[in-house]
């Protein structure tokens, strides 16, 4: 098999792995969203630092520039704000606000690197972000409310990607660096559960247990994969299974959860839809334009 299939279906499969995420948090249930996110963090610790000792990279966590460590730093505060939220989202019956998050987040990484980064759009480019502002302002009359979940999601992911790319180190390092940073508090937050009798670790049945423990699985493994297809599939064609996450977390929202959509949150799904859709052909357009001058002799 090529590599690049390889890589298609590394991609794909990472994809449609965090995409089934509604599927699980649930089964973790009566333990509390917070609960769910320190257990979280300390499986996904314990495994990271098994496979990069399997792998004889511990080592290298020694070695890694402190620029990166600090990037990764601040990175850890926000990914465990991202995973928070979208556990509570989806363990709250809010799995198409989560899906929109998602959808929305290459909107709002283009937003963050206009901002911090001081990069320039193209005019169609701008077109697609303004359909998405708008889009947000019809969700947010179809809420009564600022779609948070969906905003938190996409702002705290897209500004974590911007932080891993500075960091540019390798997945499983990075995850350890994060997670290591959260390990002190989130066990101490399980200690305190357990001591106080409050804690569900151990006390409903062996399977929820399991599926506390498997919280650093289901982490871990789809992080592993994303991380493999990068490294064998063009990002373009990365950008496009991107997608496949939302659009399964929506329809396990709609069609499993039967979650009520109505026809003004249509409208506004479909804003972002076709803005996104703009976007991305804008810009597979704009990456063909400039493979063809680049392959253009000069002169």
């Amino acid at each position: 098999m090529s590599q690049h299939r390889i890589g298609l279906l590394l991609g794909a499969g990472a994809y449609v792995m965090w995409g089934l995420f509604p599927l699980y948090w649930p089964l973790l249930e009566p333990a509390t969203p917070t609960e769910i996110l320190a257990h979280r963090i300390v499986w996904s610790m314990v495994l990271v630092v098994v496979l990069l000792a399997v792998r004889g990279r511990l080592a290298g966590l020694r070695r890694m520039p402190r620029r990166a460590v600090g990037y990764l730093v601040v990175a850890s505060a926000l990914i465990a704000v991202n995973w928070g939220t979208y556990i509570y989202g989806v363990n709250s019956e809010q799995v198409v606000e989560t899906s929109l998050g998602y959808f929305i987040g290459p909107l709002v990484t283009v937003m963050v690197a206009v901002a911090l980064l001081g990069e320039r759009l193209r005019p169609a480019q701008w077109g697609a972000l303004a359909l998405a502002a708008v889009a947000v302002v019809v969700l947010t009359v179809d809420y009564g409310r600022l779609p948070w979940i969906a905003l938190t999601l996409a702002f705290s992911f897209a500004t974590y990607g911007l932080l891993k790319k500075k960091a540019n180190v390798g997945a499983a390092e990075s995850l350890a660096v994060e997670t290591s940073v959260l390990l002190l508090p989130a066990a101490a937050y399980l200690l305190v559960l357990q001591g106080a009798g409050t804690g569900t670790f151990g006390r409903i049945s062996g399977a929820h247990t399991l599926l506390l423990v498997g919280a650093g699985l289901v982490t871990l493994v789809p992080l592993l994969a994303f991380s493999g297809a990068a490294t064998r599939i063009p990002l373009s064609t990365v950008g496009m299974l991107q997608y496949i996450g939302p659009t399964l977390q929506f329809l396990i929202g709609v069609a499993l959860y039967r979650e009520p959509m109505p026809t003004t949150r249509w409208v506004g799904f479909v804003m972002v839809w076709v803005a996104l859709a703009v976007f991305t052909v804008e810009a597979l357009h704009h990456r063909r334009r400039v493979l063809a001058a680049a392959a253009t002799p000069s002169g």
